[in-house]
């Protein structure tokens, strides 16, 4: 946190908790909390090419403080999830979405903000033909004008 004399480092006092079986791959980074743990449960497995039972998190995925992750979870790359926010058991994030209010069990989302994937599938295809649409209301604006 910044001061008027430089920047004040805020102690780290919690605790890192790496259950059984729990796989941290490299360049992967588990920070300590100012308080409280940040726990890995059981069979969880970081790295860039995650395999295995539990949650699976892909490479340059961020968890900000107070996230919790529930059971069976897949988020993929480049996966962001703002402070606080809950993932529920069998959720999936696609790849660089970015989470700012909590996921539903088995739901599957996808963008940013985060939408259920099938929204996001559906806007995806609307926004890919906005160039071919915005074309066609020019034509017929200027056709309603001229007449």
């Amino acid at each position: 946190m910044p001061t008027p004399t430089g920047w004040f480092k805020m102690p780290q006092a919690g605790r890192v908790v790496l259950e059984d079986g729990v796989d941290v791959g490299c360049n992967s980074t588990i920070d300590r909390p100012a308080m409280g743990e940040t726990r890995l449960q059981r069979q969880a497995k970081l790295d860039n090419l995650v395999v295995g039972a539990g949650c699976a998190l892909a490479a340059q995925v961020g968890l900000a403080g107070q996230v919790e992750i529930g059971d069976r979870v897949i988020l993929a790359g480049q996966v962001g999830v703002a402070n606080q926010v809950k993932v529920g058991d069998g959720a999936i994030a696609t790849a660089k979405s970015s989470l700012h209010k909590d996921v539903a069990p088995g739901e599957i989302v996808s963008g940013y903000p985060a939408v259920a994937n099938k929204l996001w599938l559906k806007n995806a295809a609307v926004y890919n033909r906005l160039p071919e649409m915005y074309r066609l209301f020019q034509h017929w604006q200027r056709r309603d004008t001229a007449t």
